[in-house]
């Protein structure tokens, strides 16, 4: 997985419409948005700009809940 950040709220919200059903991913409430590696050559043809922050860190990553997701966006977990 990778971070990656959007430049704005409505580019955010055009990738976010274009990655769904497409790609996993996860959104942080940082703003930043993690995405396998694959996604970002799709954003990319889709001519949506991106900055790519680096590697996501095992707590970025860790499904249990240790990063800082957006409360409720990991259909996974159950309050």
């Amino acid at each position: 997985m990778v971070t990656i950040l959007f430049p704005d709220r409505p580019t955010e919200k055009r990738a976010l419409a274009f990655l769904l059903g497409r790609f996993s991913g996860r959104v942080l409430q940082s703003g930043e948005h993690l995405v396998p590696e694959a996604a970002l050559e799709a954003l990319a043809d889709q001519n949506i700009p991106f900055t790519v922050k680096g590697k996501a860190t095992y707590e970025q990553h860790d499904p249990r809940g240790h990063g800082s997701p957006v409360p409720g966006f990991d259909r996974g977990r159950q309050p």
